[in-house]
């Protein structure tokens, strides 16, 4: 009797035996989808490992239903890489097997290119005077448009058009299998119209030294060093060989124009991941490429889990950035994962940033990652000009100093372009009632509701919730309600009356939700002019804006005194990335940053000697505090909604610990509450273990999983691990 041992999407660290029936015996495999009965239902689960015995009775286990593949959805490779990563993060291999699938072969689809059903001439309608159509113009035209190879938007004819020539057969329907591409065969790349630097080379030329094999580079440059160019340079040399390119960027929605070079270089087939592509196209582009016919694929964190028929080279852009940690569920980090998968694969790994993570900097002051430098702006731009504006005693208006505003006018009265920078989205943080203090709290969270004047509503930033603006005060009836605080929503509300006729274009999560907005927003900054730029983080990932000369720095007091040490980290990078979208290309830019603390450590050191002096002081802080990356952590969530069970939970986990691995290495903090400590109405606790050897915390993890899932506390609380944890919870 043959055994399939299937792991199915559940929160379970739990693999279940099935009986393979006789007619499967010869074609089932590792790797393969099938469906089986759980439960009371039929499931699809995965196929991990077949054998000849099992820990029940046969009359106990029940038969797979059916075999869904006729082969393994996973090559060995990545076969490999995923059941790797389940076990690093400790997280459940169904879960992670299912999360590389798209969604339609999670629910059952077959893992073929499915046909395409277009019409087309008939011989008869190929040589039918379009004209006799006298009786129909919408038949006319469509029939006029096709005969002279004109592209058909379905939207401009009614479904009873087609069918009506149909009836004349004039038209048919017929099925068409998607192409297949030999791009290796006839690759045009266009060379960039400008001469490379010295560092510029130098960095190609060593990357392209380990094409065969496996290393990870640390790609440091400046903002506006072209470290793009150097991506550009080293994909063709790959793509060239026929080999395929991965390139991982924190958000596809705010790099457009860093696709656009991509699709201008190379006339190679290149796909773009992203949430707004239609299942039915993600399954295809997932198809396309693990059979070879995509040469550059382009996505977000998710995309790294993509298969590939002979992948040469991973290129991970801006991997400092946060967003490649994933926090919910599966809580993998992409950035540390392509480095997994490029070690697996045998192939190079490029981490590009301005600002490199200090984890990544420690990696290549070690020697494990070869460290290229780029040092100056490509072209002839020049660094900007910084500048710490003292605030104090000032008059502020929506957060803008006397001496910003004349620097606005300034630079605007020289037909230059101008970048607010400020990091809280909104008209204002609070809601407060000048009668009796109350504020207006989120009750999910308990936290203070942020006013959206745009949107007339009160939105948590936390759980999202929105509530409409109160008419009074609930607790003493006043309907003296005020804002308290400012936002970019306020800050461009008072720029449009400090700067009437100047253009004014806020860039936040609200005003580029909707399809287009970004694009829109860009083309109108590229048009050049005077122009006011207004706008969070968002702004400093990746934007080139040759004709902004000033950039401002409203307001950065918050991120200067946290309890997170990560913080300050977090904030240098920001701080560096927006300084560097001023004086692009030939134009002299300036930086000038508003503080009530203008004496504080970290800003002079960023304003005087930069990003790697201060990464290299805080290493140093680190290592004497033990902290990451010269220590490793990993924090245990738990969250209930009647803030019993989680604390419970966590305290018998601490128990759990200091019994079994009395490690004086082994450092445990908490349990305690999360640093929100309630969020959409559950009540949130976390325990932090942190341990001088990765190896000794991993053994530990593999038991503690088993133990916590036995756990009656378990099923009444919301848990999970979160190795190597970037942020508090």
């Amino acid at each position: 009797m043959l055994i399939a041992k299937v792991v199915l999407p559940i929160r379970l660290h739990q693999i279940f035996d099935y009986i393979v029936p006789d007619v499967l015996v010869k074609t089932i495999g590792i790797g393969q989808r099938v469906q089986v009965p759980f439960g009371r239902r039929q499931a699809i689960g995965i196929v991990v490992e077949l054998c000849h015995n099992s820990q029940f009775a046969s009359d106990k286990l029940k038969s797979i239903h059916l075999l869904l593949d006729e082969q393994p959805l996973y090559s060995a490779k990545l076969w490999q890489f995923l059941k790797r990563a389940a076990d690093y993060y400790h997280y459940p291999l169904g879960e992670v097997l299912f999360h590389a699938l798209p969604i339609l072969l999670r629910q059952g689809r077959p893992a073929t290119l499915a046909e395409t059903w277009v019409w087309q001439l008939t011989q008869k309608g190929t040589i039918f005077d379009y004209r006799n159509l006298t009786r129909s113009h919408k038949q006319q035209a469509l029939l006029k448009l096709m005969q002279s190879g004109g592209k058909i938007d379905n939207s401009d004819f009614s479904p009873t058009i087609f069918k009506a020539l149909q009836a004349k057969k004039l038209i048919e329907k017929v099925a068409v299998l998607p192409v297949r591409h030999h791009w290796h065969m006839d690759i045009v790349a266009q060379q960039p119209a400008f001469q490379l630097n010295a560092q510029q080379l130098n960095a190609i030329a060593s990357i392209e030294q380990h094409l065969t094999q496996f290393a990870v580079y640390l790609l440091e440059g400046v903002t506006g060093s072209g470290k793009t160019e150097v991506y550009l340079q080293s994909i063709q040399s790959v793509i060239c060989k026929g080999q395929q390119v991965l390139v991982l960027v924190p958000e596809i929605g705010l790099t457009p124009q860093t696709i656009k070079r991509f699709k201008q270089r190379f006339n190679v087939p290149m796909v773009v991941l992203h949430s707004a592509m239609s299942e039915k196209a993600r399954l295809a582009a997932w198809l396309q490429c693990r059979c070879g016919d995509i040469a550059i694929v382009i996505g977000t964190r998710s995309a790294l889990f993509t298969p590939f028929r002979d992948l040469g080279m991973i290129i991970v852009d801006e991997e400092h950035d946060t967003s490649f940690k994933q926090q919910e569920g599966w809580r993998y980090h992409a950035r540390d994962l392509a480095i997994l998968r490029a070690k697996i694969e045998n192939i190079p790994i490029v981490l590009g940033s301005a600002t490199p993570s200090l984890e990544t900097l420690n990696n290549a002051e070690s020697k494990r990652y070869h460290h290229l430098l780029l040092t100056e702006r490509a072209g002839e731009a020049e660094l900007a000009k910084q500048t710490i504006l003292d605030i104090k005693g000032l008059v502020l208006a929506a957060g803008l100093s006397q001496p910003l505003i004349a620097k606005i006018n300034q630079h605007l009265a020289n037909d230059n372009q101008v970048m607010l920078f400020l990091n809280r989205r909104g008209f204002a943080p609070l809601l407060i009632c000048h009668d009796c203090g109350w504020i207006a709290e989120c009750p999910r969270c308990d936290k203070p509701f942020t006013y959206h004047q745009n949107q007339n509503k009160l939105i948590c930033h936390y759980c999202d919730t929105p509530r409409a603006i109160p008419d009074q005060c609930p607790k003493c009836g006043s309907t003296h309600l005020v804002p308290i605080g400012f936002g970019t929503e306020q800050l461009e509300k008072q720029l449009n009356i400090l700067f009437p006729g100047i253009p004014v274009s806020r860039i936040d999560r609200d005003s580029i939700s909707k399809k287009g907005c970004l694009d829109h927003y860009l083309q109108a900054i590229h048009q050049g002019g005077r122009h006011i730029l207004v706008g969070t983080q968002i702004l400093a990932k990746g934007h080139h804006f040759p004709d902004v000369t000033l950039v401002g720095i409203v307001d950065v007091d918050g991120a200067l005194f946290s309890s997170d040490f990560r913080a300050t980290e977090r904030f240098a990078q920001i701080y560096t990335q927006v300084s560097g979208r001023a004086g692009r290309e030939n134009k002299t830019g300036e930086v000038i940053l508003q503080t009530y603390h203008p004496e504080h450590p970290l800003l002079n050191i960023l304003l005087h000697e930069g990003y790697p002096a201060f990464a290299k002081q805080t290493l140093v802080e680190r290592k004497n505090t033990f902290l990451p990356p010269f220590s490793y952590q990993v924090l245990i969530h738990a969250a209930d909604r009647n803030n019993q069970y989680a604390p419970q939970l966590l305290q018998k986990v601490a128990m759990w610990l200091n019994d079994h691995y009395p490690d004086p290495d082994l450092w445990l903090l908490g349990p305690n509450q999360a640093n929100q400590a309630k969020k959409a109405g559950y009540f949130r606790w976390q325990l932090l273990l942190q341990h001088s050897q990765r190896s000794k915390l991993q053994i530990l993890l593999n038991e503690l999983v088993l133990m916590i899932e036995q756990l009656p506390e378990a099923k009444n609380t919301r848990w999970s691990i979160d190795v190597d944890p970037i942020e508090g919870w």
